[in-house]
Formats: C-alpha cells, structure tokens, sequence
C-alpha cells in the first residue's frame, strides 16, 4: 500500500512505483470515479478516429429500415423486460 498526501491546492502525488506500473507518463490523463467510499482513478483511452462509412459499415443489417415508432417500441420492450 502507498501513502500520498492532498495538497492545499486539491493535487494528490501518484507515487512513483504506481505510475511505472500502469506506465503512466507526465499528462497522462486520468478519469475520476467515484465509488461512494473513495475515488477509483483510471486511464482516459482516446479512440481512435474515424470516420462514419467505417462506423456504419460494420452494421452489415440487411432487413427493411425500422420507423421511429419501431425504434422506440423496441426500447419501451427491452425496459419493460430489465424491470422484470
């Protein structure tokens, strides 16, 4: 276990053995979650970039195209079955 201190300014040291573990470098940023009885702090992963035909492509949905009200009756089923 590793013992840090929060400064006055809100910063909290990252020790050193923890930073070469998840080989974290200077800037890397960082995402702040809370857990109710402390913070869990992760990698933020940039995605990659792309672009929409390379997105939508890999769909590969071959039926007729869903109206609206489909789309939204199928999601009213699916909560109705989560609360089940």
């Amino acid at each position: 276990m590793e013992v840090t201190r929060l400064s006055s300014k809100g910063q909290v040291i990252i020790p050193k053995k923890l930073r070469d573990a998840h080989h974290w470098l200077a800037g890397q940023e960082l995402i702040a979650i809370d857990t109710g009885d402390g913070i869990l702090l992760k990698p933020k992963k940039p995605f990659e970039q792309t672009n929409l035909e390379d997105v939508a492509g890999c769909l590969q949905y071959k039926g007729k195209a869903k109206t609206l009200e489909e789309m939204d009756d199928a999601i009213h089923q699916g909560i109705l079955k989560q609360l089940q």
